[in-house]
C-alpha cells in the first residue's frame, strides 16, 4: 500500500573506537520519529522494527538501542547476520523464480549477507562485515574511489571471501537483493540500453561499468547523479563487492529481486502470528 525509505547512513556515524556517536543516535531517532508520525496518521496497529549491521556491529549497541527506545518508544529487534541472511532468502524466493542452486547476495551499508541454497533449502548462510558504506568510509578519500582504492577494496574482500567454507565453489547464478544491487541494475540497464523492467545483469557488464566509473570525471558524476543520485558515493564500492563475489564463485549472471530482507522479515512475522499460512504464495 505504501513505501517510504530514508537513507540515514548510520554507519557513517561510527567513530574510531567502534561506537556510534551521539549525532548518529540522534539521526536514527529523528528518522524514526518521522515514521512514527506517519504510523499515527494512518492508525497503524502493529509495528515490527528491526536493526541490522549499523547497530549490530558497534561496541555501544546496547546503549544506542536504549536511547532510541527512550526517545521514540520503539522496541527494536537486533537480528544477527545469519538471521538477516535467512530473511533475505525468504523475501527473494517469494518474489521471483530462482534456480535450484545458487547464492542470495544482499550488499547492505555495513555488511554483506550470503545465502547458499540448493533444491529450495538453505545449505549455509553467513554475514561478512563489509558493505557499500563502510567500505567507502574505510577506503575512499574523496567522493568517488580511485583505481587504487577500488583495488584495495577488491583485495580486502578477496581475502575475506577466500576464507569462506562454502558448500561449493561454482555458482552460475546469483540472486541479488537490496538497494545496492538494484542500483547496479539501473546502471546496467542505462549503459546497455536495456528496458527498465530488465532484472538480469551479466557479470561481465559489472566489471565494464566499474571500469568506466573509475574514470573520475564530470561525465561520470552526471551519469551517476542522473541514475542513482542517493548512492553516488557508495555505488562503486558496492559494485566492487558484487564483482568480487561473482569472481570468487565463478558466477556468470545476476538475477535482481525487488523483494528481500524487509519482506522476508515481515513474512515470517505474519506466519508466526498465524496471520498467513506458511504455504501461502
Amino acid at each position: 500500500m505504501f513505501h517510504k525509505k530514508s537513507m540515514a547512513g548510520l554507519i557513517g556515524y561510527v567513530d574510531g573506537t567502534g561506537n556510534m556517536s551521539g549525532k548518529g543516535i540522534a539521526k536514527a531517532v529523528s528518522v524514526l520519529n518521522e515514521f512514527k508520525r506517519i504510523f499515527d496518521s494512518v492508525d497503524v496497529k502493529e509495528i515490527y522494527m528491526f536493526a541490522t549491521a549499523a547497530l549490530r556491529n558497534i561496541n555501544n549497541s546496547e546503549y544506542a538501542l536504549h536511547e532510541i527506545r527512550r526517545l521514540t518508544g520503539f522496541d527494536i529487534e537486533l537480528i544477527s547476520g545469519e538471521q538477516e541472511a535467512v530473511y533475505d532468502y525468504i523475501g527473494a524466493t517469494h518474489h521471483i523464480y530462482v534456480p535450484k542452486r545458487g547464492i542470495i547476495v544482499d550488499i547492505g551499508g555495513g555488511s554483506t549477507e550470503l545465502v547458499f541454497y540448493s533444491d529450495r533449502e538453505i545449505k549455509k548462510s553467513l554475514s561478512i562485515p563489509f558493505g557499500s558504506l563502510n567500505c567507502y568510509s574505510m577506503f575512499v578519500e574523496k567522493l568517488l574511489p580511485t583505481k587504487a582504492e577500488v583495488k584495495k577494496i577488491q583485495s580486502v574482500l578477496w581475502e575475506e571471501l577466500a576464507n569462506i567454507d562454502a558448500p561449493e565453489n561454482d555458482y552460475q547464478v546469483v540472486c541479488g537483493i537490496g538497494g545496492t544491487i538494484r542500483a547496479a541494475c539501473k546502471l546496467n540497464n542505462d549503459f546497455y540500453s536495456m528496458p527498465p523492467s530488465n532484472r538480469q545483469i551479466e557479470v561481465v557488464n559489472i566489471g565494464n561499468i566499474i571500469k568506466i566509473l573509475k574514470e573520475v570525471n564530470r561525465e561520470t558524476f552526471h551519469k551517476v547523479l542522473r541514475i542513482v543520485p542517493d548512492r553516488i558515493h557508495t555505488i562503486i564500492p558496492g559494485m566492487t563487492i558484487l564483482k568480487t563475489i561473482t569472481k570468487r564463485f565463478n558466477t556468470e549472471s545476476i538475477i535482481v529481486s525487488e523483494y528481500g530482507l524487509r519482506e522476508g522479515y515481515l513474512y515470517q512475522k505474519l506466519v508466526s502470528n498465524g496471520a498467513i499460512s506458511e504455504k501461502t504464495e
